[in-house]
């Protein structure tokens, strides 16, 4: 068993180390290591249009990752709320969002956007005064809105489980101290969630700024970081590809390490 779990590590993780190391070859050879050089992240940092692309993948994973903690805690204080089978039924579509693979994903909301698109663009041109009225189109805003659902329910299973925990206790000693659900919300279980709620942010975070697949098909015209890199891979690898590769993994990590820190249980006493 050693045996087979060292060789699975090193099948998931050899080519991983391979890309970091070729990142800071002095060589334009992706196969073939020449010497140790850092040039090529600054030819990558200083490429006009990874930059761009790099920049609106952090305004939409921000974004996305915003929407998903408040529409996500709220759904799941909502949840604990409800009977045993209605947050039984709710828990399985929680968890089937989760589970479905990406390239569903993708293709559900592209179908869906183009019929919702098709049905509101006609009313638009309707009520529109002007010649030429605006139309909803496929771009930023949808994947947004992709990841954002897809997100949400990420963030929903985590504060959910930090819920579950606290008990219905500290609550119920808020009411009879005489506190309005408000401030019981904000003084006692808010402080409570929030670890859980920061540790979901950074993995809603984390995921829509390395998506692909569902950005592939609901970003239109427009690109992304995991994008552009797609594109750039498709004409060969080059040590620009790896050093961008390395930053995001990089990135990737340490939004992952805090957020596992913030999911620690702590201890709190009232």
């Amino acid at each position: 068993m050693r045996a087979l779990v060292t060789f699975v590590y090193l099948f998931l993780y050899t080519p991983i180390a391979l890309v970091v190391l070729f990142s800071f070859n002095a060589g334009r050879n992706a196969s073939e290591f020449t010497g140790f050089s850092t040039q090529w992240y600054g030819r990558a940092l200083s490429n006009t249009f990874l930059m761009e692309a790099l920049g609106n993948s952090l305004i939409i994973a921000v974004t996305s990752a915003s929407l998903a903690a408040i529409f996500g805690t709220m759904a799941a204080i909502g949840m604990e709320r409800l009977g045993t089978r209605a947050r039984a039924i709710f828990d399985g579509l929680f968890a089937a969002a989760i589970v479905v693979p990406g390239v569903v994903i993708g293709i559900a909301t592209l179908v869906a956007l183009v019929e919702v698109f098709g049905f509101i663009n006609p009313v638009i041109a309707a009520l529109w005064p002007g010649e030429q009225p605006p139309k909803l189109a496929l771009g930023y805003g949808s994947i947004i809105a992709a990841h954002g659902l897809f997100t949400m329910a990420l963030v929903t299973m985590i504060v959910k489980a930090r819920i579950a925990s606290l008990g219905r206790d500290i609550v119920e000693a808020s009411s009879d101290l005489y506190a309005t659900p408000f401030t019981t919300f904000r003084q006692i279980v808010l402080p409570q969630i929030m670890p859980s709620i920061l540790a979901g942010f950074l993995l809603a975070f984390t995921f829509s700024f390395d998506d692909f697949i569902i950005a592939f098909f609901v970003a239109g015209s427009n690109t992304t970081l995991p994008i552009y890199v797609f594109a750039s891979i498709r004409r060969g690898v080059t040590p620009e590809i790896n050093a961008v590769a390395t930053m995001v993994l990089i990135a990737s990590l340490a939004l992952i390490f805090i957020a596992r820190f913030l999911m620690r249980e702590k201890t709190t006493t009232i």
